[in-house]
């Protein structure tokens, strides 16, 4: 039987770049050799594709492929340009349509319908470097809304990249500043006091139209305050599933998940993060493109249910085939 081509989409141009290597390298790791045929496509941080080592254009990448698996986190592969490409030159996928792709990625517009489908989040408010407003208005009219601490965060950076900590008001302004110079937009969010969740989705999966795995709880190093980017390269965070959270917040975290992925229309596959306070889990984004790597999250949900990496990429290539 002749084995499927599968194109690995993996680099890219954002700042999860080296994050989208490690999971490229997974998948292109995970799927059996006797099955598959696997193809490394390389976009680099310019944007500029690469098969074989060699710049193509992505018609060129993508010629004989059966189906693409993405490894790309952010940026282009997230924002719904390479699924335009995808779409555009008739090469199936596993993942989200470009619209809901690039919705899910903007944490601005992906909050706004989040909000309105009844989820629970954070309270915010969102600026842009072109604002009229400088960072002390934009702080007091914070302030007017909710009061500190802060979490200050750029709205299309994922894996805790470019995000900050106002102690207070008087701080905030700077810490926009920092933000906005950096990123052009920032997101001001209450910061609140609990422990940091995770649940995984996936679609036709198990006997179940929308199936969620069992929710993780992600325990940060004693020194650190939130989650940040270095974890998610590096590790030094640890993985708890299945999780110590009560049976109540276990059932409200995957109601949640099932939720968020179909309020932002997504496919096959999506994953949210949570915040779990004494009031109940607080939804905080939806990624549309789970990492697979050795620090991600995704690998211990699949673990804990008695699949893995290979077993989810092999449903993953079946669902791109329709």
């Amino acid at each position: 039987m002749a084995r499927t081509i599968v194109g690995v989409l993996r680099g890219g141009t954002s700042s999860e770049y080296d994050l989208s290597l490690k999971t490229g390298a997974a998948i292109l790791n995970a799927l059996p050799e006797e099955q598959y045929d696997t193809r490394d496509i390389l976009i680099d941080k310019s944007g500029l594709w690469h098969s074989r080592g060699m710049p193509v254009d992505p018609a060129r990448a993508l010629q004989q492929i059966d189906i693409v698996v993405s490894g790309l986190h952010g940026g282009i592969g997230e924002d719904g340009t390479v699924q335009r490409i995808l779409d555009r030159l008739g090469v199936p996928y596993a993942g989200s349509a470009p619209l809901p792709s690039a919705l899910s990625l903007n944490k601005v517009r992906a909050t706004e319908v989040l909000r309105h489908a009844g989820l629970r989040m954070p309270r915010s408010a969102s600026f842009v470097a072109r604002s009229s407003m400088d960072t002390g208005e934009m702080a007091r009219l914070v302030f007017s809304e909710f009061g500190p601490p802060y979490i200050v965060k750029p709205p299309l950076e994922g894996a805790s990249n470019g995000i900050l900590i106002a102690a207070s008001v008087v701080d905030l302004p700077q810490v926009l500043a920092d933000v906005l110079d950096t990123f052009g937009a920032a997101i001001v969010e209450e910061y609140l006091v609990g422990e940091d969740a995770t649940v995984g989705i996936i679609e036709d999966f198990r006997n179940e139209e929308v199936y969620a795995l069992p929710p993780v709880h992600i325990v940060v190093p004693d020194n650190a305050e939130i989650l940040h980017f270095a974890h998610h390269m590096q590790g030094g965070h640890h993985h708890l599933v299945p999780s110590d959270f009560s049976m109540k917040h276990k059932k409200e975290l995957i109601s949640m998940a099932k939720h968020a992925h179909r309020a932002l229309g997504l496919s096959d596959f999506s994953r949210s993060d949570f915040i779990v306070t004494n009031r109940g889990p607080y939804l905080l984004e939806v990624n549309s493109l789970p990492g697979l790597h050795e620090h991600a999250s995704f690998p211990k949900m699949l673990e804990s249910v008695g699949s893995s990496v290979k077993g989810f990429l092999e449903h993953a290539v079946g669902l791109a085939k329709g």
